[in-house]
């Protein structure tokens, strides 16, 4: 596949690593790590606070480095209250506090992301940690600014392709990786330059894996591999793409633009002859002027999104899928009015989606929202209380089919008027000690495919039906927490229970389609369950905790000899999801799961020894599959050496150390009609980061 940044990340990264590596044995390594920056956690709060009501996770620097995967959803599964959908190593989305899909908002930048990757679950997310600097997770559904499609969550990807603030001189990273599991190669590189007036930003990468290692003996009718193998059939992927992007900054400001592109090749190992070819394209706008009147900051960003991908029968083009996204955002903050400070915001959201194809189970559609959006804070104190509301005029319009033939297709517009508001407050109960407490309303407005859907879905193995006469999606969400601190030790929970009036899922009808989409044909042969989307009553509730325990060392229980340290991090979550209409269980909840990590620390010395136990899922609907307990053990070595200018990370990774054989539970591919997918085996990972 033609490509202008093929092959360069890796080429600059190997340049950069010979560089690094010719200059080490005239330069004294450094027994300190280098200094990096703070944390600094921006979709928890748009006003900057350090102190943050929801929770939120931040995942930068060597903690993104050290749990990087090739997709976004297993990259952050195992966080807490956060899983996956798995649908094989290419495709997989973030689950938080059991959500998934369109609850599940991703961005980049803070602004809309748009793929594919919600309508079915063997799309992927076009993105990849080489390039990303953090990735910040918002559990629960206090981020009203991000619009009814954040209530379970949000996943913000930053990766300062538009560089926000001043950048002094020339600095940059680059990433070397191979992976025995897959045989995986990757290599990424970020350079940065700029000074007080402008600043530069370029990033490429490349990734490069063949069928991933797993514990058993696998069925495989790929014509390039037949036959059974202790591999998943068809899971080979290749993906890379770049960046260029530049600011201007002035005195009451700046402004910036970016270009970026993401090509991926991959198998679905639902079936093993096909693959999808993606590609997308993102143009993006931002800026903020600081007028100083009331208004003390206006911030804006637009940005346009060309997607696409093909669904290839062998060498045969199949389905294909567009969108084509537009989106708008602007926010302005004001000054302080005694206590309190807020902002006011207004987006607008556009695309045009289409599916052509023997396999189009969607029609195209086109969809436009508008929003408007405050957040207030009063500071006192004792703490902190918030306030957020939003409302949103959401049209959504099916334009049925091309094909005369196919008739199928509903045809005609529906218009929704969400509206959502939220309360939060922390309170500060001693030097050591807070308590987090946050209330929401949330509407969200059906989406395209859960109205107008109706046709063999092949991801899902069913013959989905929307409905055109669905209503909004309402819920009402309440969160309670606590966090600790001392020194090096701190813990957090936060329980949680959200209850939806109309919760919009797809629930078996009792009927089967045939080819032709008949209801129970007298045929019984190729036939697929009917599914339609409906909206139910339903219950989700949770706990999520974690927390780190210095055992050894500075500040802990005893002191260690050599100077070094011994923390215990621990986490675990549960979710409990139900439909309170037939009181059945949701599918595809996680089961309750525990984890430990055992952390030493001397100099530029980092190890660690962990495991996360899964528990069995005996509850699942009627006809799903129970999934059996397991524990995955992981180990990892890092070294930080500096080099004249460059700070070099060297690092191994073993995942997965006993070679378990695991079904995952929130995975479609392990619940329903198809056999079922492991998780991956055995793989040990190698790289270095070169930071300068």
């Amino acid at each position: 596949m033609p490509f202008p940044f093929r092959r360069n990340a890796v080429g600059v990264a190997v340049l950069l690593s010979l560089a690094c590596s010719a200059s080490w044995a005239q330069t004294q390594t450094q027994t300190q790590p280098a200094s990096t920056l703070g944390e600094i956690t921006v979709t928890g709060n748009p006003l900057g606070a350090s102190d943050l009501i929801a929770p939120t996770t931040s995942l930068a620097n060597d903690a993104l480095l050290m749990r990087s995967q090739s997709t976004l959803g297993e990259t952050l599964n195992g966080l807490p209250g956060v899983g996956s959908t798995y649908f094989g190593p290419n495709a997989s989305r973030p689950i938080i506090r059991g959500q998934d899909g369109d609850r599940i908002r991703i961005l980049q930048n803070g602004g809309a992301a748009p793929d594919a990757s919600s309508l079915s679950y063997d799309h992927s997310v076009p993105v990849d940690m080489l390039v990303t600097d953090r990735v910040e997770v918002l559990r629960g559904p206090s981020a009203l600014q991000y619009g009814g499609s954040a209530v379970g969550g949000v996943v913000n990807l930053l990766d300062n392709r538009i560089p926000t603030e001043p950048i002094a001189g020339f600095g940059g990273r680059a990433d070397l990786g191979y992976a025995t599991g897959n045989r995986e190669k990757a290599g990424g590189v970020v350079l940065e330059g700029g000074n007080n007036r402008y600043a530069l930003h370029v990033d490429a990468f490349h990734r490069d894996s063949d069928d991933v290692s797993v514990p058993i003996d696998l069925p495989c009718a790929n014509t390039q591999r037949p036959g059974i193998a202790r591999k998943i059939c068809n899971s080979a992927n290749q993906a890379e793409g770049g960046a260029f992007g530049g600011t201007l900054f002035f005195d009451q400001g700046w402004i910036g633009a970016s270009a970026s592109t993401y090509r991926s090749t991959y198998g679905t190992v639902a079936e093993d002859n096909v693959t999808i070819g993606m590609k997308s394209d993102r143009y993006a706008l931002e800026g903020e002027w600081r007028p100083g009147g009331f208004f003390s900051s206006v911030h804006a960003k637009v940005s346009r999104t060309d997607y696409g991908h093909t669904e290839y029968e062998g060498p045969v083009p199949g389905t294909v899928f567009t969108k084509k996204s537009d989106d708008f955002r602007i926010e302005a903050r004001h000054r302080k009015i005694g206590n309190v400070e807020g902002l006011i915001g207004f987006t607008n959201e556009s695309g045009d989606f289409s599916a052509e194809g023997e396999e189009a189970f969607v029609p195209a559609s086109r969809t436009r929202s508008n929003a408007l959006f405050l957040h207030e804070e009063l500071a006192a104190s004792w703490g902190r209380l918030s306030f957020g509301a939003r409302t949103e005029q959401v049209k959504v319009k099916s334009f049925g089919s091309d094909d005369p033939e196919v008739t199928r297709f509903f045809s005609g517009e529906r218009d929704f008027s969400p509206h959502s508001a939220a309360f939060g407050a922390l309170v500060d109960l001693a030097p050591q000690w807070q308590l987090t407490s946050n209330l929401a309303y949330t509407e969200r407005a059906p989406k395209d495919y859960e109205l107008f859907a109706n046709g063999p879905h092949v991801a899902t193995g069913t013959w989905e039906i929307g409905d055109p006469d669905l209503q909004k999606e309402k819920s009402t969400g309440f969160d309670l927490g606590a966090q600790w601190r001392s020194g090096p030790n701190n813990a957090k929970v936060n329980a949680y229970v959200t209850r939806f009036s109309n919760y919009i899922g797809l629930n078996a009808t009792g009927n089967v389609r045939g080819e032709d989409g008949e209801v129970n044909p007298s045929d019984s042969d190729n036939t697929l369950p009917e599914y339609a989307y409906t909206g139910v009553r339903a219950r989700f509730t949770g706990l999520e905790a974690s927390g780190t325990l210095r055992l050894l060392g500075k500040d802990g229980f005893s002191r260690l000899g050599d100077g070094g340290t011994l923390d215990l991090e621990w986490r675990g979550d549960l979710v409990r999801a139900t439909n309170t209409d037939t009181d059945q269980p949701i599918p595809r909840i996680s089961p309750a799961r525990a984890g430990a990590t055992l952390a030493y620390g001397n100099g530029p010395w980092t190890a660690r020894l962990g495991f996360d136990y899964y528990a069995a899922q005996h509850r699942v609907p009627q006809g799903d599959r129970e999934t059996d307990a397991y524990t995955l053990w992981n180990a990892s070595l890092t070294y930080k050496m500096k080099v004249q200018r460059a700070n070099l990370t060297w690092y191994a990774r073993i995942d997965n150390i006993t070679n378990e054989l695991a079904y995952s539970a929130t995975s479609i591919l392990t619940t329903t009609a198809f056999p079922g997918v492991p998780l991956p085996g055995r793989s040990a990972k190698v790289g270095l980061r070169a930071t300068f």
